[in-house]
């Protein structure tokens, strides 16, 4: 069907197909929330499919999104929203779309750039708000640092919200806009009119801060502010340096919130403060980074909070929304909040009073052995549920010891031909289990830096407090290097900045990491000039580093390009000084590329968290290059979440061996799986339109070498 473009004041497209959108919400048939419902329990009431009729589900139409690039890595990792008819969704490029839930036709779709240019970031999801009166219902969607209300039944921004139909992310943080990396992958909550965000920044040194606000959903102003770097005569305050909310980064909640809309309570999750891995600038324990805190909806007025890790040196960020649920303990009921972890620790709390509703035991661990750095004596831990993830890679755990050994970031496969066995690399390196701090040798990270838990949570089934949690099980290496700069020499600046700027993500010898590019040959792609734009304005998933100075940025350029930094190009003066950066980060793998850890490498579980006692655990996905016949199911590197249904089906996709699945809630059985075309890295969503009920996932691939894709895929029975 011919599309008509329709010019904005935005520089942006909009295109409609014929069709129309009718608004009708209902709660029990549509997925009119990310992962479901404010509660975030990934649960819907709907039971058409269900555990005796699951292998007879189907495909019922595929929708081809767009937005990949040849050459380029891209990903999907939306969990689409439903209502009424219509699918909301984000592709490859970061453009929204609205289709037909039951046909998968295209109705209209709205691209924030010009000239048909790859939206930077990725989005989890969107966020919806029901008018009840004259003002357009609309859906926020956020790109780079805007964020978007748009029409949703005809895909325009609402030019009175904002600056003709958007907001700046960067403002109103109370430093230079300019200067400001701030973006979202992940929705906002909504609470009556207001739309309060959390946001993605960076994690290296002079990252922006992770301020929690509230945006008027009409109007686009700040109706609240809540300083995660508490400033002067905050509570908080005194667990900083004097001068570190100027300065300090971090502290950001990217990983999406809870809603207890009863009580007009909103639970946020935060990150690590940055640089994540390196403190000595910011002494402390660091409130409220890593913590869950339970805010006052209308207001931001803090409740009570707990911080899980004080003073953060092992990137373990919060990594999704907790969930609300009610806890039955003896003869009583209790209004709780489940917080899963990267470490594969779930701690539960009243989530009125913020008591915890299970031990955490507050015990020492070793300081670091890096220069500068105060390590936080005590970290907490519950004592139940039990972990759901190992928590301590031993000798004995490897799997083939004697294999040659292979680290994403610290050795270069295409260079070294004689790599250590994994057993002659396991004994060089530290490896003491959680809160063990990070040296310039290799500690392992185990869980690994992306879980255990990752963003795509937990699902939590209201009726019965059973939570169901997928896990990775790999094991990460992690090393610092001193930063050799002295006073007066210029000759390794660029070095200095790429290792502390660019080696986190792309390897400590710029070889690349799983789905992140190389730097090596980047020379041979881009001019310096475009390395520079880059760095400074992001693209794709990379968010851009507009804090360094011109100077700084021409002096990594140059050095990744391979050319001797010129006198005129020198930095007099850098603006951040750390004395370490990342040399080494990265899973640790054998030659074939398969985990060292024995497997499960990756898990599903089912916790009752009213008794914190396991019902099942089974592996989820199976590495298909293995070929092991005492491992029929290895599990496998997960990411993306579990839905779980009133008819006792739990579906996932997650694996990167491409595959969705449905399992048995009771009992953990494998009933159904199907081949993707891609990698279904999000967490699916299931609703109902004309009595039949639909399960939807984005087949975004792109993570893990896997290929990448664009397709949404709608699944029903015949």
């Amino acid at each position: 069907m011919k599309l008509v473009r329709i010019p904005l004041l935005l520089a942006c497209s909009i295109s409609f197909s014929c069709g129309q959108i009718a608004e009708h919400t209902d709660h029990h048939t549509t997925w009119q929330h990310y992962l479901g419902d404010p509660e975030r329990t990934h649960y819907s009431t709907l039971q058409q499919i269900d555990t005796s009729n699951v292998t007879n589900i189907k495909l019922a139409w595929s929708y081809k999104s767009g937005g990949g690039e040849s050459g380029r890595t891209t990903q999907i990792q939306t969990n689409p929203l439903i209502v009424g008819g219509t699918l909301y969704g984000v592709n490859a490029a970061n453009s929204l779309f609205a289709i037909n839930a039951k046909t998968g036709k295209e109705i209209w779709t709205f691209n924030p750039f010009s000239k048909g240019n790859s939206g930077a970031g990725l989005s989890r999801g969107l966020s919806y708000w029901k008018s009840s009166d004259e003002n357009p219902s609309r859906i926020f969607f956020s790109s780079e640092h805007n964020l978007y209300a748009i029409n949703i039944l005809d895909g325009k921004p609402i030019s009175s919200f904002g600056n003709n139909g958007s907001i700046d992310l960067r403002k109103g943080l109370g430093r230079n806009t300019e200067q400001l990396s701030v973006m979202t992958r992940t929705p906002g909550t909504i609470y009556k009119n207001l739309l309060i965000q959390g946001t993605l920044v960076g994690e290296g040194p002079g990252s922006s801060p992770g301020h929690v606000r509230a945006y008027n959903v009409l109007t686009g102003e700040i109706e609240w502010i809540f300083h995660t770097i508490p400033q002067p005569n905050e509570f908080g305050y005194d667990t900083w340096p004097k001068d570190a909310y100027k300065k300090v980064g971090g502290a950001n909640s990217w990983a999406g919130m809870a809603l207890d809309i009863e009580r007009g309570i909103v639970y946020v999750p935060t990150g690590s403060p940055a640089f994540d891995w390196y403190g000595g600038d910011r002494s402390g324990a660091n409130l409220f980074a890593n913590s869950l805190l339970a805010l006052t909806a209308e207001t931001g007025e803090r409740l009570w909070h707990f911080q899980m890790v004080h003073h953060d040196l092992w990137d373990r960020d919060l990594p999704a929304p907790p969930n609300l649920f009610t806890m039955e303990r003896d003869g009583k009921k209790i209004p709780a909040v489940a917080q899963v972890t990267k470490s594969g620790h779930v701690f539960v709390f009243n989530r009125v009073t913020g008591e915890p509703l299970f031990p955490i035991e507050e015990k020492p661990y070793p300081s670091s052995p890096l220069k500068g750095e105060e390590t936080y004596k005590t970290q907490p831990l519950p004592t139940k549920p039990k972990p759901f993830a190992r928590q301590l890679l031993t000798e004995a755990d490897l799997y083939d010891p004697n294999r040659p050994s292979f680290v994403d970031d610290l050795v270069d496969k295409n260079q070294k031909t004689n790599p250590p066995t994994v057993q002659e690399k396991f004994v060089e390196i530290t490896s003491k289990g959680q809160f063990t701090p990070i040296d310039t040798t290799g500690t392992i990270l185990y869980p690994g830096a992306d879980g255990g838990a990752e963003w795509g949570g937990a699902a939590l089934d209201p009726r019965s407090g059973i939570m169901y949690v997928n896990s990775n099980e790999m094991a990460w290496i992690v090393r610092m290097k001193e930063i050799q700069e002295k006073e007066g020499e210029h000759s390794n600046i660029g070095q200095s900045l790429t290792q502390i700027h660019c080696a986190r993500c792309h390897g400590g010898e710029l070889q690349g990491l799983t789905g992140i590019p190389e730097l090596k040959t980047v020379k041979e792609r881009f001019s310096v000039d475009s390395i520079a734009i880059i760095i400074k304005k992001g693209k794709g998933a990379m968010p851009g580093m507009p804090n360094l100075s011109n100077d700084e940025v021409r002096a990594i350029s140059t050095f990744i390009s391979g050319i001797s930094e010129a006198t005129d190009h020198r930095v007099e003066e850098t603006s951040i000084k750390v004395p370490y950066a990342m040399a080494g980060f990265g899973r640790f793998k054998d030659d074939r590329g398969f985990p060292v850890v024995k497997p499960p490498w990756g898990t599903l579980n089912a916790i009752d968290l009213n008794t914190g006692e396991y019902l099942w655990k089974v592996p989820l996905g199976h590495e298909e290059q293995l070929n092991d016949p005492n491992i029929p199911v290895s599990g496998i590197e997960n990411y993306g979440g579990p839905v779980i249904t009133a008819g006792g089906v739990l579906f996932i996709a997650a694996t990167k061996d491409e595959k969705i699945r449905a399992f048995h809630m009771k009992t953990g059985e494998l009933l159904w799986e199907d081949k993707l075309p891609a990698g279904g890295y999000a967490t699916p969503a299931t609703y109902e339109v004309d009595g039949k009920q639909y399960l939807v996932i984005a087949c975004g691939g792109g993570k893990m070498g896997t290929p990448s894709g664009d397709e949404y895929r709608a699944y029903a029975l015949d």
